[in-house]
């Protein structure tokens, strides 16, 4: 073989192995956000998900899809008013429990809608609020699916308890000003 034949295979290879190099280090710099945004969420996505690189898929489908929302703050006026309506929910809870969590799912999903996500399904909504708010998604699905079980009729006065300190920890993440700064503060039931 040529010398030049043999310094142009090398310096394929070379260029291969570079190539190949770069492109492995941008998809763990990929990997790195993508755990540091979702925390947890991450965990439990490639759990569910069919590979690691699809729960990866998802979880950056999620931020583009976030990226086109219009996710604003509430008003000094607006926050006054929610706060109000949840605590009057947590006076209801003690004589109707299960009413004051299906209200506090309602109020949740307003409040949701006010800040400018999604007002879909459950999952919908729990996917766009896992972008921006990764450390309390989970008391979230945790609450909601407390609700789902109560509709037919599984819930015991504890579990409807615990949902509510799920979604007053969500509530008050959503209250927040700056949702950049959220889950500095969390009241309890």
């Amino acid at each position: 073989m040529p010398t030049g034949a043999v310094i142009t295979l090398v310096a394929l290879a070379i260029i291969l192995v570079i190539v190949v190099i770069a492109l492995a280090a941008r998809r763990q710099v990929q990997r790195r956000h993508l755990r540091e945004r979702f925390g947890p969420e991450y965990d439990r996505e490639v759990e569910h998900a069919p590979s690691k690189r699809s729960a990866e898929r998802e979880l950056a489908r999620r931020e583009a899809e976030h990226e086109q929302l219009s996710i604003r703050p509430l008003s000094d006026e607006a926050r006054v008013r929610y706060t109000e309506s949840w605590n009057l929910i947590q006076q209801q809870f003690v004589d109707r429990p299960a009413d004051a969590v299906v209200d506090a799912d309602r109020l949740l999903a307003a409040l949701m809608a006010d800040r400018g996500y999604p007002t879909g399904d459950h999952e919908q909504q729990a996917a766009a609020l896992s972008v921006k708010h990764s450390r309390t998604i989970g008391h979230y699905r945790t609450a909601h699916d407390v609700v789902e079980s109560h509709r037919v009729g599984q819930s015991s006065t504890e579990a409807l308890r615990e949902a509510m300190v799920h979604y007053r920890t969500v509530f008050d993440e959503l209250l927040l000003p700056d949702p950049e700064h959220a889950g500095a503060r969390h009241r309890k039931v």
